[in-house]
């Protein structure tokens, strides 16, 4: 299959305001797509969109029938990048009810909701791409992460039905698994050799890559992948004992003071 061009394509992204949503915006109109950005930020997704020629919205991703809306007054759309999304961080037992409902609703709920509302528009049409943005996380349990790591597993395996129930279609799903990625998510976290952070261009790049040439699973890194498959072959001691060794059982443990603003900030 040739690359397919997306020169003209209409691509919504939400959360697009900073960080993954803004580096794909940039790299989405580098190459001629039309992109519309939605975010809780409406004055920063107005102004990232402007950076690119776009089109910025305040959107409340968890308010399902304003997101319907949104999406249902933009014409056809060609992609729906589902990348809003939260990681605040607490063990299990220190969690606030409030936070483990206010990601379940904006990283998972929000995700299905979207796609659902995204492909009910894309059937008639005969074509479309659904990305969801997930993560590493979603194929690893990482300590202090409970609920997040929850969410993007879901973000996977929903991911992975969808895109059985689609085949055929015309409409596809990517489903990208970035690992630690230097946006204000890992603000106060420590870098840790394999875990080393990308750059959120990167996976911008991954993304973009995926819609020229579709294909479902997208691991940024890509060693990532590796390490996912050869996670399946081995027993679970040992795949807990190179976890360790790696450093990733406490990679998002112990976080600075730094990461204070950020914490605050998502909490709604």
């Amino acid at each position: 299959m040739g690359r397919r061009s997306l020169s003209g394509k209409v691509v919504v992204i939400t959360g697009g305001a900073r960080g993954i949503g803004a580096a794909t915006a940039h790299a989405l109109a580098a190459r001629g797509a039309v992109v519309v950005i939605g975010d809780l930020d409406g004055d920063k997704a107005r102004e990232t969109a402007a950076a690119v020629g776009g089109s910025g919205h305040a959107l409340d991703v968890t308010d399902h029938a304003a997101f319907s809306a949104f999406l249902g007054s933009l014409g056809p759309i060609d992609v729906l990048i589902n990348n809003a999304g939260i990681m605040p961080l607490a063990a299990v037992t220190e969690e606030a009810p409030s936070t483990t409902v206010r990601q379940l609703e904006l990283n998972l709920h929000a995700v299905i909701h979207g796609t659902r509302a995204a492909v009910a528009l894309m059937l008639p049409q005969g074509s479309g791409h659904i990305v969801n943005v997930a993560s590493a996380a979603g194929k690893f349990g990482f300590p202090n992460a409970s609920t997040y790591c929850a969410t993007k597993f879901g973000v996977v395996g929903f991911s992975e039905a969808v895109r059985a129930e689609l085949r055929g279609t015309g409409v596809e799903v990517t489903c990208v698994m970035p690992g630690m990625v230097r946006t204000e998510l890992i603000s106060g976290l420590a870098e840790i050799g394999v875990l080393r952070p990308v750059t959120a261009e990167a996976v911008a790049l991954g993304i973009v890559r995926a819609l020229e040439r579709p294909r479902f699973e997208v691991f940024v890194p890509r060693r990532l992948n590796a390490l996912t498959r050869a996670q399946r072959f081995f027993p679970r001691t040992v795949s807990d004992w190179a976890m360790r060794v790696i450093g990733a059982d406490t990679a998002l443990v112990g976080p600075s003071a730094s990461r204070a603003a950020y914490e605050a900030r998502v909490q709604g």
